[in-house]
C-alpha cells in the first residue's frame, strides 16, 4: 500500500486538469515534451513545470532514445490511488445497500385492496 506521503502526491498532481490531460495522453504511449504540449495554449516551459510534478508522484518517466527524451506513463502509483480509493468505494456501498434495507422496511404495507362498491345513482 502507498504511504501518505506517495498518495499526497499523486492526488496533488491529479487535481490539476492539465495533467491529467498530459497523464490521458501518455495512457496512448510515449511522447516527447513537443508532442505534449501541442494541445495547450502554454509555452514548453509551462508543459515541463507540470510533467516534473508528474515525475515528482511517479507517475511519469523519462527515457532517453538517442536525442529525444520520451515521457513514460508509469500505472503503478496510480494503481496504488485506485486501491486507496477502492476501500471507500466499498464503504460507501455496503452503507447504500444497508440505506436501501432501511427504506425497503419503512415503506408501508398495501394491504390488499378492496373492489370498490358502486353507487348506483351516479
Amino acid at each position: 500500500m502507498a504511504t501518505a506521503a506517495q498518495l499526497d502526491a499523486t492526488f496533488g498532481a491529479l487535481a490539476d486538469p492539465t495533467r491529467r490531460a498530459i497523464l490521458a495522453r501518455l495512457s496512448r504511449g510515449d511522447a516527447s515534451v513537443n508532442e505534449l504540449a501541442a494541445p495547450f495554449a502554454m509555452s514548453q516551459p509551462a508543459i515541463s513545470k507540470h510533467l516534473k510534478v508528474l515525475e515528482s508522484a511517479g507517475l511519469v518517466t523519462t527515457d532517453r532514445d538517442g536525442q529525444r527524451r520520451p515521457r513514460r506513463l508509469q500505472p503503478a502509483r496510480l494503481a496504488e490511488a485506485n486501491a486507496w480509493l477502492e476501500q471507500y468505494r466499498e464503504f460507501w456501498e455496503s452503507s447504500f445497500r444497508r440505506l436501501d434495507d432501511v427504506l425497503v422496511e419503512l415503506q408501508p404495507r398495501k394491504s390488499p385492496r378492496q373492489p370498490r362498491s358502486r353507487r348506483r345513482g351516479h
